[in-house]
C-alpha cells in the first residue's frame, strides 16, 4: 500500500493530461521530463534518508519542524496543505476531461463539467471518511488499473515515431533556454507525491525501512513510465492536434487501434485520476492532523473519527477544492488544469526546499552518517527546487506567496494560545 500511495499519487492526472499542456514546446518537453526526473530522484533520496533517521507522521512538515522550528514547520504545513487542496481541484478537472470521451456534453457545458468535478471530489471524501483502510485499498486497486493504458499506448506509440512532431517551437537558443524552466515546472507536477509515503508514517509498519524503499522504487519506476509514454503519444499525435486534445491518450489510442481502444484508455485514465484524487484526499487529512497534534493547527484538525480518519482536514480540503473549481472553470479544461498544477507545484516546492536542507540539521544515528554523496544530492535537490519555483511563472508566484502569507494569522493565533498571559504591574 505504501508503494501504491507513492505511485498512485504521482501517476494521476499529470501524465494523462500533461501532453496537451506540453504540446507547444515540442521536443523541449522531453528535456523537461529528464530534468524533472533527475530532480525527483534527488528529492526521493532526500525523503528516503529523512524517513530513515526521523520517521515521524507529517512528512515534509515533520522534517521541517524538527530541523528549523515551529514557524518554518507551520509555513510548510500550511503551504503543503494548500498544495494538496489545489491538487484535488486539478485532479477533479482532469477526471472530467477524460469523462468527455463518454459524455461529450461535458466539454461544451461549464456548468455540467464543474458539477461533475465537484461530485468526484465529494465521492472520494466519502471514501476517506470510512477510514484509512478503505482509502488504502481504493488506492491499491486504482494504481494497478492505471498502469495498463500508460504502458500499452506508450509502447505502441513508439512504432509511430515521427521526428517532425518533436521540433522545438523556436531555433533561438535564448528562447529555448527560457522555455526549459517552464517545461520543467509543468512536468514536475507529475512527480508531486513522491513524498507521500512519509506523511502517514504513524500508520505504516516498519517505517524506517518501508518508507525509503517505497519512495525510491515508486519514483524510479514512475519516471521511466513517464518518459516512454510521452515519447509514444507525441509520436502518434501532431503538435497542433495534441494541444487541442482534452483526452490525449484516448485520442492516440483511437489512431493506433480504433474506438474500442480509445474507450478503454479513456476509462483507464479516468480511473487513474480518480485514484490520485483519493490518495491526495487521504494526505489532506494527515498533514493538518500532524500539525494540530503539535498545537500549530487548530485543535479541530486533530479530531479523528472511527478508522483514524481526520474528518475536519478531509472535509475542509473538499470545500476548498470545490471553491477552486467553481472560481476558475471559465478558463477551460486545459487552461484551468495548467493554472492549478502550477499553483500546486509552487506550494509543494517550498516543503521540498526545506526538507532538502533538513538533511543537514536533523541528527542522524551512528548507523546512518551523512555521506558526501548524500550531502551533494541534498544540495542538488534544494537548487532544483529553487530553480523550479522560478519556472512556475510570475502570476503563480504572486498568488502562491499571498496564499502562503495568509496563514500567518493562524500561526499567531495558535502560538498566542500556548503562551501564558503577560503579568501586569500595579
Amino acid at each position: 500500500m505504501a508503494v501504491a500511495l507513492v505511485m498512485g499519487n504521482m501517476i494521476g492526472s499529470g501524465i494523462f493530461l500533461l501532453p496537451a499542456s506540453l504540446a507547444p514546446y515540442g521536443g523541449l518537453s522531453l528535456a523537461g521530463w529528464l530534468v524533472s526526473g533527475a530532480g525527483a530522484l534527488a528529492l526521493a533520496a532526500v525523503f528516503a534518508r529523512l524517513a530513515r533517521i526521523h520517521p515521524a507522521a507529517g512528512g515534509p512538515y515533520a522534517f521541517t519542524r524538527a530541523a528549523f522550528g515551529d514557524l518554518p514547520g507551520f509555513l510548510v504545513a500550511w503551504g503543503y496543505w494548500i498544495s494538496i487542496c489545489t491538487s484535488l481541484g486539478a485532479l477533479a478537472v482532469a477526471f472530467v476531461s477524460y469523462l468527455t470521451h463518454f459524455f461529450p456534453i461535458l466539454a461544451h457545458s461549464s456548468t455540467r463539467a464543474a458539477s461533475t468535478a465537484i461530485g468526484a471530489v465529494w465521492l472520494v471524501v466519502a471514501i476517506n471518511l470510512r477510514g484509512l483502510r478503505a482509502a488504502g485499498w481504493t488506492q491499491a486497486v486504482t494504481t494497478v488499473l492505471k498502469v495498463v493504458p500508460l504502458a500499452l499506448v506508450g509502447i505502441a506509440g513508439l512504432f509511430w515515431y515521427d521526428g517532425t512532431h518533436f521540433a522545438p517551437p523556436s531555433d533561438d537558443l535564448r528562447a529555448i533556454a527560457g522555455s526549459i524552466p517552464a517545461v520543467t515546472a509543468l512536468t514536475l507536477w507529475a512527480f508531486l507525491g513522491l513524498e507521500s509515503a512519509t506523511v502517514p508514517a504513524a500508520s505504516i509498519r516498519d517505517p524506517d525501512r518501508t518508507i525509503p524503499l517505497a519512495t525510491l522504487t515508486g519514483t524510479a519506476v514512475t519516471a521511466l513510465v513517464y518518459i516512454v509514454s510521452t515519447v509514444g503519444i507525441m509520436s502518434v499525435l501532431a503538435p497542433a492536434v495534441l494541444a487541442a486534445s482534452t483526452a490525449p491518450f484516448a485520442d492516440a489510442a483511437r489512431q493506433i487501434a480504433g474506438p474500442v481502444a480509445a474507450a478503454a484508455v479513456a476509462a483507464g485514465a479516468a480511473i487513474s485520476c480518480f485514484g490520485a484524487l483519493n490518495g491526495w484526499t487521504l494526505l489532506a487529512g494527515q498533514v493538518p492532523l500532524a500539525a494540530a497534534r503539535d498545537s500549530l493547527f487548530p485543535a479541530l484538525f486533530a479530531r479523528t473519527a472511527e478508522g483514524e480518519t481526520p474528518v475536519a482536514g478531509v472535509v475542509i480540503a473538499g470545500l476548498v477544492a470545490s471553491a477552486l473549481v467553481l472560481a476558475n472553470y471559465t478558463r477551460g479544461l486545459v487552461e484551468l488544469f495548467t493554472f492549478l498544477i502550477l499553483l500546486s507545484t509552487l506550494h509543494t516546492l517550498v516543503p521540498y526546499a526545506f526538507s532538502s536542507l533538513a538533511v543537514f540539521l536533523i541528527p542522524a544515528a551512528p548507523r546512518a552518517p551523512l555521506s558526501t554523496v548524500m550531502a551533494a544530492t541534498a544540495i542538488g535537490a534544494f537548487v532544483y527546487s529553487l530553480w523550479a519555483m522560478g519556472g512556475a511563472g510570475q502570476e503563480t508566484v504572486y498568488w502562491g506567496f499571498l496564499l502562503l502569507m495568509a496563514g500567518l494569522p493562524v500561526y499567531v493565533m495558535m502560538v498566542s494560545r500556548r503562551r501564558p498571559p503577560a503579568s501586569t504591574r500595579g
